[in-house]
């Protein structure tokens, strides 16, 4: 039988549920956190937080309205960002996590908005950081600290680990903790997602929402002290902190960490540390499924005998979003799972659903939450799918609308920071607006979820969702290009992939590889994020427009890349890998059905 996490009695915030664990006689000692060959007990990351906790309170003084308790991270994952982290659940301060995709004018506005009077930068992006250093607004230059890696004998005065030791004291010191009191209901991390418009927004997560999920994760999966999670997705981002880090801590279990994501490191991560359940989105399963097979040359048998039954896997269960029922099947098989559990949700929290054993295929969990209804045209609820004698859904294009939640409050969603005209546009009268599609499965009384892709606004890449706008306004930036409009289209194995749409100055001539360049610098300078590099690009004489005269995307997104509806327009595309747009063909588009069809997701394309 599963040992169970003992009973802690300690206020709900972060710093007072840390405190405990490491006074706790059973618990103090055991191994929490690990990153290659180092490692921290509950102790020893108990005396790490509150070194950070001090060295905070040191360089930000008296915080106040006008002197904000903000820290920004701009990290990879490493034991220093936990660290971090825990250190603002001590002092009562606010965490800012930027994604280190961001570049540019778009890390720089993130940094002036959030306020932040500290960042923490990792030194691969100290550069991304140098170029915007004349640009921050609340950042002193000295309070701009670098995360460097390695035993270095050369440590210069920005150095973040050189600043701990000079001003609080070496690794290893035992402090008294901070005397602030936070509140469950005080803010602790702002994580950032993008908005239809303008900059990303930052999602405000006080310590009791934290807490809870932590809470709610651990008891769903079963988690307990002789449990290891695997934390390879950011940190920054919800994925990890929701599902990786908070269930590892209520249940006083392990969780190994990964600076980044590495398809072919994840078995031997996973072997080498005894990791029992992982956090994921969906395209990283299906790179991991990839890995295996070439390392094995696709022989089931051996991946079965050397993976599934290696007598070091002890992976029981993956907690994500986004892999295709196929992709699913097979990791289970692959690496032995008891399951994988996919869910619905985002950083707001005021949607939640959790998909268990027995639920039908593709769905992402029972909607327990009577106040969530999908919701059509007008507000009207809509109705669930009826199946036809072959499983085909009969009546879609009625069954699919906006995923929301009717309730006179918006459940664990604490609201957007500094951001009142984006907190109306997602909780308005009295509805809270997730900005995704789905549709319902009525079964024996019970409500079952599907994810259907996102509004037209919006796209969802890789686990993470950004603004469709911010993509069109980016690549129309080429001096060929006259307007733009970007939209999520179908993938077979995730979320979705982006495609643009260019009208071109007259009398040019789409040159791919220029183009292609063009995004890279975007990419490099301009503050695009690596996912939102078009996958596909289309050519258009001219665009539909509204009433209103804005681009009608929802036919674009209605058509994508089928090249039965598109008739000469040319399409241009990219894998990954590929260096040029490449013109796509009738058999490349054969190919790519032949792929939909073997995820099991052909009817994305046809809808």
């Amino acid at each position: 039988m599963k040992a169970s996490p003992p009973k802690i009695d300690a206020p709900f915030t972060l710093g007072a549920q840390i405190e405990a664990r490491a006074a706790h006689p059973e618990i103090g000692e055991r191994e929490f956190l690990v990153q290659h060959d180092r490692r921290w007990t509950f102790r020893q990351y108990r005396d790490e937080c509150v070194r950070v906790a001090h060295l905070l309170r040191r360089r930000l003084g008296v915080c106040d309205e006008s002197r904000p308790g903000h820290v920004a991270m701009l990290l990879e994952n490493h034991l220093e960002l936990l660290a971090l982290y825990g250190a603002c659940g001590y002092d009562g301060m606010t965490l800012f996590g930027v994604n280190t995709g961001l570049r540019g004018e778009t890390l720089a506005g993130v940094l002036n908005q959030s306020r932040a009077r500290l960042l923490v930068v990792d030194e691969l992006f100290l550069p991304d950081v140098e170029r915007v250093r004349g640009k921050l607004e609340h950042v002193a230059p000295e309070n701009i600290l670098v995360l460097r890696h390695g035993d270095r004998s050369d440590r210069p005065a920005d150095d973040f680990v050189a600043c701990l030791e000079a001003e609080v004291g070496p690794s290893g010191t035992s402090l008294a903790a901070p005397d602030a009191t936070p509140r469950p209901d005080d803010p602790l991390m702002v994580i950032y997602t993008s908005g239809t418009t303008g900059l990303p927004k930052g999602i405000q997560n006080n310590h009791f929402k934290l807490l809870a999920i932590g809470v709610a994760v651990s008891t769903n999966v079963e988690v307990g002290p002789d449990d290891c999670g695997y934390a390879c997705m950011p940190l920054f981002h919800s994925n990890s902190i929701f599902l990786g880090f908070q269930p590892a801590l209520h249940a006083c279990a392990r969780l190994a960490i990964r600076e980044r994501f590495s398809a072919s490191q994840f078995v031997p991560d996973v072997l080498r540390h005894g990791v029992t359940w992982w956090n994921y989105v969906g395209e990283p399963v299906h790179y991991i499924l990839g890995a295996i097979e070439k390392q094995y040359d696709g022989d089931e048998e051996r991946i079965l005998a050397e993976v599934a039954r290696n007598p070091s896997n002890r992976l029981a269960y993956a907690i994500g979003n986004g892999a295709s029922p196929p992709d699913l099947d097979r990791f289970t098989r692959w690496l032995g799972l008891d399951d994988m559990l996919e869910l619905y949700g985002s950083t707001e929290a005021a949607i939640s659903t959790f998909r268990r054993k027995g639920d039908p295929r593709g769905c992402v969990g029972e909607i327990t939450d009577e106040n969530v209804k999908i919701l059509g045209a007008g507000g009207r609820e809509c109705p669930p799918v009826a199946l036809g004698a072959d499983g085909r859904i009969l009546n879609y294009a009625e069954a699919v609308g906006e995923i929301c939640r009717v309730s006179s409050n918006t459940g664990l969603f604490q609201g957007y920071f500094d951001n009142p005209e984006a907190n109306r546009a997602k909780y308005r009268a009295g509805v809270y607006h997730s900005g995704d599609l789905g549709h319902v499965l009525s079964r024996d009384g019970r409500r079952y979820l599907y994810f259907d892709g996102r509004t037209d606004d919006w796209i969802r890449k890789d686990g993470e969702n950004f603004s469709a706008a911010q993509v069109a306004r980016l690549i129309g930036e080429h001096p060929d290009v006259v307007l733009a409009a970007a939209y999520g289209v179908p993938c077979a194995v995730s979320d979705e992939l982006v495609m643009a749409a260019l009208k071109l100055r007259p009398g040019v001539r789409f040159d791919p590889q220029a183009f292609f360049d063009f995004c890279e610098q975007q990419v490099r300078e301009g503050g695009m994020d690596r996912k939102w590099f078009p996958d596909f690009v289309r050519i258009v004489e001219d665009f539909e427009y509204t009433g209103t005269t804005k681009i009608l995307v929802r036919n674009l997104k209605r058509d994508h890349f089928d090249l039965r509806r598109l008739a000469a327009a040319p399409v241009y595309w990219r894998r990954r890998g590929d260096t040029a747009f490449l013109p796509f063909t009738a058999r490349d588009y054969a190919r790519l059905r032949h792929e939909f069809s073997g995820a099991e997701r052909i009817e994305l394309l046809d809808r």
